[in-house]
């Protein structure tokens, strides 16, 4: 599974101004929703909230991935967002949060879902694929950082 089969190039910025853990989940879920990916937003952003409270998506090393399963999607979809001040996203390492990847699965379906989360996290842990996208200067140059990333075997 490459990470472009389901990222939506509509819905990526590398400049979220969001400074808390709500703020960047409403902000990833609003370029889902402008991008016609997503319809009730509101019910969206409440089952994202719901995921974190019983433990952080924040995973170390500066990445977040907030991720829930939704009615509100046919097919697995996800956004990107960079931070450039970072985010205190209660993160397991306890470092603010730069690179968020928001994933929605729908409801029934488990496989893609579980196999995006794992595709996301094995890109992540290299520590220079993680600079590039830190240092990108727009989503054209995230693109391609991604694009050869999910060129390679993992």
């Amino acid at each position: 599974m490459k990470i472009m089969e389901f990222l939506n190039r509509k819905a990526m910025t590398t400049n979220l101004k969001a400074s808390d853990k709500e703020g960047v989940i409403r902000e990833l879920v609003d370029l889902l929703a402008k991008s016609g990916e997503i319809k009730k937003k509101e019910d969206l952003i409440k089952a994202l909230l719901t995921r974190e409270s019983l433990g952080s998506t924040g995973i170390g090393q500066g990445i977040g991935i907030p991720h829930t399963k939704s009615t509100a999607v046919k097919s697995l979809v996800a956004a990107f967002g960079l931070s450039q001040r970072g985010v205190n996203f209660d993160s397991l390492d306890g470092e603010p949060v730069y690179i968020f990847f928001l994933l929605i699965a729908p409801e029934e379906s488990a496989g893609p879902h579980l196999k995006a989360l794992a595709r996301i996290s094995r890109m992540l842990k290299d520590k220079y694929f993680r600079e590039l996208l830190k240092k990108s200067k727009d989503e054209k140059e995230v693109l391609k950082i991604i694009e050869e990333e999910d060129s390679k075997k993992y």
